[in-house]
C-alpha cells in the first residue's frame, strides 16, 4: 500500500515515515527541494504535481505547511501561513479528485486553533469554528479539501494540538529556559493547553487510515488537556527546576505581538472524541508520565 507523504522533513514526517514502514506500508515523500531522480515532485506555487510514475497511490498524508511560531506575525508572515496551507491542500485535493485512480483516503493536517478561544469549555469535533486568525486559517485549510470529498475520497482533517517532542516544536523551545530555572506561567495560567505526544500522532495517522468509518475533523490530542500553570509545574517537576516566575499577558503581547493571544493566552480544552469512540489506545495520555518518558529518552 503506497502512502504519499508531504511535509516529510517537518516535526511529524521524520517519525511517521519509519512508523509506516514498520506497519508494512510503502511511504513515498512528495518533495519540493533537492528532488531525487524519479521521485514524486510538487510545486504548490506553480500548481505542479508529478508523481513520477507512481500512479497507484492508496493514501495521502498531507502535513506540509509554514510554521506558525517562527517569530512575530506581520501581514506578510500571516499571508505565508495561510497560503502555504490553503494553496497546497487545494492543489492536492483537486489533483486526486481528477485522478483516474483515486486514493482511498486523504489525511490532511489542520489545527485545534479552528475552535478559537474557548475558556474552560470542553470541545470536541462537533464544536463550531471560532474566531481569530488561526480559526480563519484552519477553516479555509479544511475547506480546501472539499473537491476531494465531492469526488468520493474519504478525507480526514487532522486537527493537531501541541505536539510534544524533544526533537522539535514547542517543547524543544521550552527546554533551555526551563533547565535554567526560568520556566514561567504565562498570563493567569488558567488557559488550557491541548497537547499530544509525537509517538501518539504517528500511531494515530495509520490508525485513522485503517478505520474507514472515520472521516471529517478528528482532534489529535490527549484526552487530558491541562492548564498552562499545570503544564509549567509538570515540566518543572520533571526537570527538577523551579517554576516561580510569571510572564504577564502584557509582557507576552509586548514580546510576541498578536501571536501571544493566538498561541500563548488562548484557551482550547479539546478532547479526541472520535478517537475515543473508535477505541484508540493512547500511548501517552497523562502529561507527567509523558514528560518523564520524553525527557528520559534524551
Amino acid at each position: 500500500m503506497k502512502v504519499l507523504v508531504t511535509g516529510s522533513s517537518g516535526l511529524i514526517g521524520p517519525a511517521l515515515i519509519p512508523a509506516l514502514k514498520v506497519k508494512g506500508y510503502q511511504p513515498l515523500r512528495l518533495l519540493r527541494h533537492n528532488v531525487a531522480q524519479g521521485a514524486p515532485f510538487w510545486d504548490p506555487e506553480k500548481g505542479v504535481v508529478d508523481l513520477a510514475g507512481n500512479t497507484a497511490i492508496d493514501a495521502v498524508v498531507h502535513l506540509a505547511s509554514e510554521p506558525i511560531a517562527k517569530g512575530r506575525w506581520d501581514e506578510r508572515t500571516k499571508a505565508r501561513i495561510l497560503n502555504s496551507r490553503v494553496n497546497g491542500t487545494k492543489l492536492l485535493a483537486t489533483f486526486f479528485a481528477k485522478a483516474s485512480r483515486k486514493p482511498s483516503v486523504i489525511l490532511s493536517a489542520s489545527g485545534i486553533g479552528i475552535y478559537g478561544h474557548c475558556g474552560e469549555t470542553v470541545v470536541d469535533e462537533s464544536r463550531k469554528s471560532g474566531k481569530g486568525f488561526l480559526a480563519d486559517v484552519a477553516q479555509q485549510w479544511e475547506a480546501a479539501t472539499l473537491s476531494a470529498v465531492k469526488a468520493g475520497i474519504r478525507v480526514v482533517n487532522l486537527r493537531l494540538g501541541m505536539v510534544l517532542s524533544v526533537s522539535g516544536g514547542a517543547l524543544k523551545k521550552m527546554l533551555p529556559p526551563f533547565k535554567m530555572g526560568l520556566g514561567s506561567v504565562i498570563g493567569n495560567g488558567k488557559q488550557y493547553m491541548s497537547w499530544v505526544s509525537l509517538d501518539d500522532v504517528v500511531a494515530m495517522i495509520p490508525y485513522l487510515m485503517e478505520h474507514d468509518s472515520i472521516q471529517g475533523p478528528v482532534n489529535l490530542v490527549s484526552p487530558h488537556p491541562v492548564s498552562n500553570e499545570a503544564f509549567t509545574k509538570a515540566l518543572g517537576r520533571t526537570l527538577q527546576r523551579p517554576t516561580r516566575l510569571r510572564m504577564s499577558a502584557f509582557v507576552a503581547r509586548l514580546i510576541f505581538g498578536e501571536m501571544a493571544d493566538a498561541l500563548l493566552l488562548s484557551s482550547i480544552r479539546a478532547i479526541p472524541q472520535k478517537l475515543l469512540d473508535a477505541s484508540y489506545s493512547f500511548r501517552h495520555g497523562k502529561l507527567d508520565q509523558t514528560l518523564i518518558y520524553l525527557l528520559r529518552k534524551t
